[in-house]
């Protein structure tokens, strides 16, 4: 009986195993042909249409910021657009994605990107007071709802989750962020990612999740938005630093550097911090 039972523990063990290797040789495949992709539409583009694609122009129906971009429909033709923020809703969409898709050279696809911070069409409350109730289903779930609500709106990209930091309540966004405490906020980020991009970003009820802002972007001195952050490394690693990472390595699909200076360096322009640590 014992032979027996062991012979079928064996099998059992060896069918799971062959189960998952075929598994993960479908995605590797996947992930090969994606790759291969990728790799051909960048031989045929040119210097400026690759800058192009770092382009963000700004229209629609809400404005983030003093500037509008102009001559849009102009530039998304040439292939100089890569993304549009505060544009949504199917028709508004659906015009300048055919636009991108049809009327350019190679035919890329525009990724749509807006504020949804918490909630989309059903507002919840601000992310401090979700982080105040400490419950991370509830909160996964207010943002699995807004993804829902934000694809069936037109949109595949969210600038959320707000990890950063704050220690001093007289920065004016302390309320976009999860509070003072990193492990809250590195547990609060995890969930929001997972709620945004699910299990698959190809399903159409998902979008992708963006981390921000990376970093430090909470510990402007004197609680003045964009002021510079000074820092030494144990406070850095210890306190702020540990939301990006939770966010990142549960899967989130993009990051938006911070507005500061973080030790005399401007976030954007940081390769340490884009680079060797991101």
């Amino acid at each position: 009986m014992k032979r027996l039972l062991s012979a079928i523990l064996l099998t059992t063990l060896a069918l799971a195993c062959s189960d998952r290797q075929r598994e993960t040789g479908r995605a590797n495949e996947a992930d090969r042909k994606m790759n291969a992709f990728v790799d051909s539409v960048l031989r045929q583009m040119t210097l400026k249409e690759k800058i192009g694609q770092l382009n963000l122009v700004s229209i629609g129906f809400d404005v983030t910021g003093p500037v509008v971009s102009e001559n849009v429909e102009e530039k998304i033709k040439a292939g100089l657009v890569g993304g549009v923020f505060n544009t949504y809703t199917p028709i508004a969409v659906k015009k300048l994605q055919e636009m991108a898709v049809n009327e350019t050279r190679l035919g890329i696809p525009l990724l749509f990107g807006f504020d949804v911070i918490h909630g989309h069409r059903t507002i919840f409350p601000q992310p401090l007071g979700l982080a105040a109730s400490w419950d991370l289903e509830a909160i996964e779930r207010s943002a699995r709802i807004a993804a829902i609500e934000a694809s069936a709106d037109g949109l595949n990209w969210v600038f959320s989750p707000m990890v950063d930091i704050c220690r001093d309540p007289r920065w004016g966004r302390i309320s976009e962020g999860a509070g003072e405490d990193p492990y809250l906020g590195s547990r609060i980020a995890e969930a929001m990612v997972r709620g945004y991009q699910g299990i698959d970003l190809a399903a159409p009820n998902t979008v992708m999740a963006c981390v921000k802002h990376f970093a430090l972007y909470g510990a402007a001195e004197a609680g003045r938005d964009y002021n510079p952050a000074d820092m030494g490394d144990r406070t850095m690693f210890d306190i702020y630093l540990p939301p990006y990472k939770a966010a990142i390595d549960a899967g989130a699909a993009s990051v938006m550097t911070s507005f500061n200076e973080i030790n005399g360096v401007p976030a954007t322009a940081s390769r340490w911090l884009n680079t060797e640590l991101l």
